[in-house]
């Protein structure tokens, strides 16, 4: 058992530890475990209340609001709106992942029900996919399940209600009142097909970082070898931009067609996913293109890091995520901008709906421009103080 007296095995031993730890922290702990809160919804309540026909008054929509805003068990945030307009604008805005329209004429539905001429009682709940597919149904299935024991406990009531006035009571009436309020579901901003349930923006996001990468990192490697061979380091790294900028847009292109045309994923808005996408690309070649000219190939640790740190959260909706992740991963990734930006082009209406994250994609991506031609001066710099240095220690040997 000679084997077990070398130092390598136990140090092989605790790298193998410090792995795990390290990668299960960045593929699971972001996820696993997770639990939705403070998910933000708008509610309507147009409802006027209505005379039954024995007598009393019935409002609904008043119900309504006190069991769900007052229902501590829900995720879910409620925004009061006052109109339907303005909660479809608020989705279209990416302010809600949801939201529950109460007509004005439900109470007056739900009390037809006990008269001679039953009118349907009908509430409405838009689920705004393009924002989180995952939010999305959740609130949709949240919604769904409170709606339901509402309506059992209006049934109930009502039951109650006309059985006291009426001995017999008429079986479609009965039928009718098992489920007095009627929902219906509507979804904006739909993923198309083949969009992996909605997760298309941050799968293309994944993707485009790699390549551009792997892009960076022979940019990177043939620069360094143009410089062994002579040549100046300045106009070499000053070269490596604009080569970039190329490769990722023949990628982004790429990738685009790539997913239409191979795996049928519907896109409504082509050449808009692929210039963010373009866009995207440039920022993250810049970021690596500058680690790797500033530290070396050690940047490959933390470039690869940051990405398995970044993906387990770029579907995420933030309300799902720890206040830790939130804070120490999600606020400041790169990855995450770009995800957000992509949602926005693919399920918002093009690149005029993410002016906003074009803004900090591109800002990003110029800031790293900046440090990475700024790479070149530093070496530069450093190889004239070698070279004095060395000039000097030989004439004094002199």
């Amino acid at each position: 058992m000679a084997i077990f007296k070398q130092k390598l095995v136990w140090i092989g031993m605790i790298l193998l530890l410090a792995v795990l730890t390290v990668f299960g922290a960045a593929m699971m702990g972001s996820v696993v475990g997770i639990k939705p809160k403070d998910v933000p919804v708008a509610l309507v309540i147009l409802d006027q209340p209505a005379s039954m026909p024995g007598g009393g008054t019935l409002a609904v929509g008043e119900l309504m609001r006190q069991k769900l805003t007052t229902n501590d068990g829900m995720p879910i945030k409620w925004t009061l709106v006052g109109s339907e307009e303005e909660a479809r604008a608020g989705l279209q805005d990416r302010r809600y992942y949801g939201a529950l329209i109460v007509p004005a004429d439900l109470s007056a539905g739900v009390a037809s029900l006990a008269g001679p001429q039953p009118k349907p009682a009908t509430v409405q709940i838009i689920g705004n996919d393009g924002l989180n597919t995952q939010a999305s149904t959740v609130v949709k299935q949240g919604l769904g399940q409170a709606l339901r024991m509402v309506s059992a406990e209006l049934s109930k009531s009502m039951l109650e209600q006309i059985g006291k006035r009426m001995p017999q009571i008429p079986t479609g009436t009965v039928q009718a009142l098992l489920a007095p309020i009627q929902v219906h579901e509507e979804t904006v901003n739909a993923a198309g097909a083949n969009n992996a349930s909605g997760n298309a923006p941050g799968l293309l996001t994944q993707i485009m970082w790699m390549g551009s990468l792997v892009t960076a990192m022979i940019l990177f490697l043939a620069g360094s070898s143009a410089i062994r061979a002579g040549a100046r380091r300045w106009p070499v790294i000053a070269m490596q931009p604009v080569v970039g900028i190329i490769f990722t847009g023949v990628a982004s292109g790429f990738l685009v067609w790539m997913a239409g045309s191979w795996y049928g994923m519907e896109l409504a808005h082509t050449a808009d996913t692929a210039l963010f996408l373009w866009l995207a690309g440039i920022m993250f070649y810049m970021l690596q293109s500058t680690l790797l000219n500033w530290i070396g190939m050690p940047a490959m640790a933390i470039l690869v890091l940051l990405m398995f740190f970044s993906m387990p959260l770029l579907n995420m909706a933030p309300e799902f995520l720890s206040e830790t992740s939130q804070t120490l991963i999600y606020s400041w990734t790169p990855l995450r901008f770009a995800a957000v930006g992509m949602r926005e082009v693919m399920y918002f209406g093009g690149m005029g709906s993410a002016s906003s994250s074009t803004v900090i994609v591109a800002a990003i991506g110029a800031g790293f421009l900046l440090l990475l031609l700024a790479s070149g001066f530093k070496r530069v710099k450093r190889s004239r103080e070698k070279m004095e240095s060395a000039t000097a220690g030989a004439i004094a040997t002199e």
